[in-house]
């Protein structure tokens, strides 16, 4: 049987725990910050963990995690 190859692309734009859980960094926050309150930005620095729904498709994605 072929090796199984990890997607490097979404690799680069998730971080996995210890424990296996998955982390991404909230969206919209490349530009177009200045309007925003001090609340929002602060929370855009923050990763967030990945829905469960997400969680399942980027596991068949990556393969060996």
């Amino acid at each position: 049987m072929p090796k199984l190859k990890t997607r490097k692309a979404l690799l680069k734009r998730i971080k996995i725990t210890g424990r296996k859980k998955i982390l991404a960094r909230k969206t919209h926050q490349g530009h177009f910050n200045a309007k925003e309150s001090g609340n929002q930005t602060r929370n855009k620095r923050r990763d967030n963990r990945i829905s469960p729904a997400d969680n399942r498709k980027i596991r068949k994605i990556l393969p060996n995690i």
